[in-house]
């Protein structure tokens, strides 16, 4: 039997497919990309925003469409979707054989033999703990990077975010058991690993009684090898000094940190229910550039949330302008049923979010490229990730200041390196996001 995969939304359920992946091949069925050649898809969903909730269902109604033009016999939906909407998704989508939840990937050869043999069946149970079977996984794309989950779920409850009713409470991994599979992947070649979770400082308060992030991070540093540690997900007021000085004494792990802080206007952070206000966000970025010079930050800000006005959200753009972030995601508010800001009166409306959206992107474009140009003549560590696929002589690496997908990259003509080596790249040219190089030295 073959089986396809079609892998939607964040890096945390990246790390899902590939459990899912691994759980199949050890289990002797042959995976495919090839989906008309498939007896078997399935399509782990993205439910957090309503452009990702309208995308999940567009792919499962294209694969649901293979049942009469390919081969498929059975299209299985897993991920955010389906365990948020478990029973009204089978009901609208009736082509749906199986479906699984976010905490029940080790249950999918069980629910392949059911829907195989004609029976719909659902699994939805919330686990305690992250199930062992993150040890078989394999990777969904190939690439000299991994993703390792340190904890599942979450339970800061911002007040726009149904990830807590979706994913279920925080449950961090123990320390030796993340430890056992960073030591998995460096030992199969892996050059980076980059930790995830719903919020990576919040590691270790459940198993622990404290934040760990630190004695985390110190852990995985003595891993032998020549490889990047990378964090992102860290939730601006748990960040501690404790954090802030592991980072910076450990050579491999990369002077960078992805900090959502989805505003900075008080009311607005009040609303949210971020906890913190505009002056202790300015003091933790003075903190971290002041002890970690060279840091590369990033964060994801929303705009058009319930009562942002035009001075709110001015003072959005302000801040941005300010403090120059070198990567930002932006983001327009989406209602999210069950949420308590689906109740919030002062809605934004479309025209007037879209505006702003785009006049955010184009603020951070301007600081992005400005950043970029002051790379210009300077020597720079590269990781490898691929060779473009018309041009093979042209590799695509990545600084230490890119996290995998989200940020730019560094292009390099005439390069002689391989995927997952390390080489010295004089930056030549700058371009709105990306970087273009030149190979200084013998890659290793």
């Amino acid at each position: 039997m073959k089986v396809g995969i079609i892998s939607l939304g964040c890096a945390k359920n990246q790390v899902d497919t590939e459990v899912m992946q691994g759980i199949l091949e050890n289990s002797n069925y042959k995976m495919t990309d090839d989906y008309y050649d498939a007896d078997i898809i399935i399509v782990n969903t993205c439910g957090f925003i309503d452009d990702a909730k309208e995308e999940s269902v567009d792919h499962i109604l294209e694969v649901a469409q293979l049942k009469e033009t390919g081969k498929l016999k059975v299209l299985i939906v897993a991920g955010c979707l389906s365990q948020r909407y478990q029973e009204s998704l089978k009901e609208e989508i009736p082509e749906i054989d199986a479906m699984i939840g976010t905490d029940t990937q080790d249950k999918i050869t069980e629910v392949i033999s059911s829907a195989l043999k004609g029976n719909y069946i659902s699994f939805y149970d919330r686990l305690n703990k992250i199930d062992e079977q993150l040890f078989l996984r394999q990777p969904y794309q190939p690439g000299p990077s991994a993703y390792i989950k340190i904890a599942e779920g979450c339970h800061n409850y911002c007040s726009y975010c149904a990830i807590p009713l979706i994913r279920g409470g925080y449950r961090s991994r123990t320390i030796e058991d993340i430890k056992i599979e960073a030591n998995h992947f460096i030992e199969k070649g892996s050059k980076e690993l980059t930790l995830i979770a719903q919020d990576t400082t919040n590691y270790g308060s459940d198993i622990y009684g404290k934040f760990s992030l630190d004695t985390l991070l110190d852990e995985l540093a003595t891993i032998p090898g020549d490889f990047w540690i990378r964090v992102l997900y860290a939730y601006p007021t748990r960040i501690t000094d404790s954090l802030i000085e592991v980072i910076n004494r450990h050579e491999k792990i990369c002077s960078y940190l992805d900090i959502p802080l989805q505003h900075i206007d008080d009311d607005i952070l009040t609303s949210m229910n971020r906890g913190g206000n505009k002056e202790q966000i300015l003091n933790l970025i003075h903190n971290l550039r002041k002890n970690i010079p060279d840091i590369t930050l990033r964060t994801s800000l929303i705009v058009g949330f319930p009562g942002e006005t035009d001075e709110k959200y001015q003072n959005l753009i302000s801040f941005m302008q300010e403090i120059e972030f070198d990567h930002a995601g932006i983001f327009k508010y989406s209602d999210e049923e069950d949420t308590q800001a689906y109740n919030f009166k002062d809605k934004v409306s479309e025209d007037v979010k879209e505006q702003r959206y785009q006049e955010a992107w184009e603020v951070q474009k301007e600081i992005t490229r400005k950043k970029n140009e002051g790379l210009v003549g300077t020597e720079m560590r590269v990781l490898i990730e691929e060779a473009l696929e018309d041009e093979p002589t042209t590799k695509v690496g990545r600084t230490e200041g890119h996290a995998p997908e989200v940020d730019g990259a560094v292009i390099i003509p005439d390069c002689e390196a391989s995927s997952g080596d390390f080489i010295n790249v004089e930056i030549v040219q700058a371009l709105d996001y990306d970087l273009i190089g030149e190979m200084t030295n013998e890659f290793s």
